[in-house]
């Protein structure tokens, strides 16, 4: 990727870096474990991203 990247594309990675985050551990002792892993996490080797 290049270097110098174009704003918006830029906004884009952070915001994908953003979520890409577990669950919190207060979420998980609050649902009683049924909730452990978030849907939305991505592997930077398995997912790529459609930037």
């Amino acid at each position: 990727m290049a270097r110098n990247k174009p704003l918006a594309r830029k906004l884009r990675l952070a915001a994908a870096y953003n979520e890409n985050k577990p669950v919190p551990i207060w979420v998980t002792v609050k649902t009683r474990m049924r909730v452990r892993r978030g849907f939305r996490l991505r592997h930077w080797r398995r997912t790529k991203l459609k930037v």
